[in-house]
Formats: structure tokens, C-alpha cells, sequence
């Protein structure tokens, strides 16, 4: 299943070159795995209360085009994987209708909370309501 998270770029999101600059891309592909969250009915809130979240362990971006101050864009968001305690998402950011101009993926690690200790340690495996939301079913 594919989420699509609308952007339109705020002028504090441009650099001097008059594109989004690229750090950018990290956070619009954080709304968009919140926002994809929402869509498949597991609100972030909810996953963080039962004392499960997810951390980034890896993230890449290929730059292939500008979008620029105004743009109509959306960044697309889909599980490329799924593994034991670890998943990939995958981020397409279009400029236009089929504009690809920035292609990426973050890796996360599911981590949950020590009720006691407050500490967060790796999880044992996907909990059943992420994974299915992950895989869309």
C-alpha cells in the first residue's frame, strides 16, 4: 500500500539556491510516516503509549530535481521490508503530478520501554498491530 502525504514547501524551507533544502526531505518523510500511520488507523500517539516506538537507524536520499517555494508536491511513502524487529519505508517526493525529484528510504529499528527504568531497548520482534499496518492488511 502506498500513502500519499501532501507538501507545499514554506519559504523557510528554501535555501539560498531557491530549492528545499535538504534536510528537509528527513522531516517531510517523518510527517509522512505519521501521517501513513494515521491512514492505516495506528496513530503514533497510540503506538507510543503502549510503550512501542521506532527509531531511525538508517536513512538515504537521492536527489534527482528541484522543488522549489510553492510547489505543489506530495512525498509518496510504502514498506519496502519488513524483518524480525526492523523495517524499511520508502519516500518518492514529486514536484508535480509525476515529477520524481527526490527518491528515499529510512531504516527503523522498533525499540519499547522499560515501565520501571524509562529506558528504551530493542524490541523483540514487530508488534502484530504495526506489522499489519506495515504490510496494509
Amino acid at each position: 500500500m502506498t500513502y500519499a502525504f501532501p507538501v507545499v514547501p514554506r519559504y523557510a524551507e528554501i535555501d539560498q539556491q531557491g530549492v528545499v533544502f535538504n534536510g528537509h526531505y528527513l522531516t517531510w518523510f517523518d510527517e509522512a510516516f505519521t501521517g501513513f500511520l494515521d491512514h492505516v488507523g495506528l496513530a503514533y500517539p497510540d503506538l507510543i503509549a503502549s510503550g512501542v516506538d521506532v527509531m531511525v537507524v538508517h536513512s538515504e536520499l537521492d536527489y534527482g530535481g528541484s522543488v522549489r517555494w510553492r510547489d505543489d508536491a506530495r512525498v509518496e511513502v510504502a514498506c519496502e521490508r519488513q524483518g524480525t524487529t526492523s523495517f524499511t519505508l520508502g519516500f518518492t517526493v514529486y514536484r508535480s503530478a509525476d515529477e520524481v525529484a527526490v527518491v528515499g528510504r529510512n531504516v527503523y529499528v522498533v525499540v519499547v520501554q522499560d515501565p520501571e527504568t524509562k529506558a528504551w531497548s530493542k524490541a523483540p520482534g514487530i508488534p502484530e498491530k504495526l506489522a499489519a499496518a506495515l504490510s496494509g492488511t
